[in-house]
């Protein structure tokens, strides 16, 4: 196996201090918290959350501050219920909080009937019921990306839990729907809690994907949560997510194919849940050495071929 390029980036996702979708997860730990003990780890860039600034200015010079760039940040579309002009509109604000700090992706989910953030069974999630449906969808999701682009900015669709992508049957009627400029975020955690298998995923889409989240999975809890009918929130909070190295999914051939790939673009470590239960520092130590490893071993393996 040759390893072509490892210019990956490593990041966090903020949701290791504070939960955007449960705010009292975490509330209590300020910002400058979070990206002090992230750079301590040694990651070199945050992911945007709800603690962070929201005006250019001010969100460059937390981040200067800490000597941390911006990798990504998650963007509430609503395409399944609204038109691309006002998705258009909508994003504007946003997308020059992108650029103006040096980051060139989106990570667009869509939230439209989403019940990622409601008490509210999993299987009740919504869903696109005909082909016209689908159609529809990703030819507004088409020009959006388009438009994203023309700005400066990549599209990086997140499937998720209790959206409208949500399975890998869905990914995969997205992405025939769309073209190269509908980027993908592989989320591990999401395909996998979501009915898929992450290698065999990756290896489908591996071209297409724009963005990357590490996110590690318990499986008992996950067959608790199909079988109890659970929330999002509540698979969150009874520990469906981890960060690498504390869960079942194994990283080393994903990571090693985004190398052969030449992904150049940012992983994630991201797990939600309670740092009450899974205190932050150390599952984000945890995270960043389990991946640093993974790719060491990767360089050796490589230098010895």
């Amino acid at each position: 196996m040759s390893i072509a390029n490892f210019n990956f980036r490593l990041g966090i996702n903020p949701l290791s201090w504070s939960n955007d979708d449960m705010p009292s997860l975490g509330s209590e730990t300020p910002l400058e918290v979070a990206l002090s003990e992230g750079r301590e780890i040694g990651y070199e860039g945050f992911e945007l959350g709800v603690k962070f600034p929201r005006t250019p200015e001010k969100l460059r010079a937390v981040l200067e501050s800490h000597g941390l760039a911006l990798a990504a940040g998650w963007y509430s579309g609503e395409l399944a219920h609204r038109s691309v002009k006002e998705e258009m509109a909508a994003s504007g604000p946003f997308i020059e909080l992108l650029t103006r700090n040096g980051s060139s992706t989106m990570n667009y989910g869509e939230v439209a009937g989403s019940i990622q953030g409601l008490p509210t069974p999993l299987y009740k999630r919504p869903r696109f019921r005909t082909t016209a449906e689908w159609k529809a969808y990703g030819s507004r999701l088409e020009e959006f990306a388009r438009y994203t682009r023309d700005q400066g900015v990549r599209l990086a669709y997140h499937h998720h839990m209790g959206a409208y992508v949500q399975s890998p049957e869905d990914v995969d009627r997205l992405m025939e729907l769309t073209s190269d400029d509908v980027g993908l975020l592989f989320d591990t955690g999401h395909i996998t809690f979501g009915g898929g298998d992450p290698s065999t995923m990756m290896e489908r889409y591996a071209n297409r994907i724009a963005h990357v989240h590490l996110k590690d999975v318990r499986p008992a809890v996950i067959r608790l949560a199909r079988n109890g009918s659970w929330s999002f929130l509540q698979s969150v909070l009874n520990g469906a997510f981890t960060v690498p190295g504390d869960g079942a999914i194994d990283f080393a051939p994903l990571i090693a194919r985004l190398s052969r790939e030449n992904y150049d673009g940012w992983l994630i470590v991201e797990a939600e849940q309670d740092p009450a239960v899974a205190p932050s520092y150390a599952m984000a130590e945890k995270g960043f050495l389990t991946v640093s490893a993974i790719i060491n071993s990767l360089l050796v393996e490589e230098a010895m071929a």
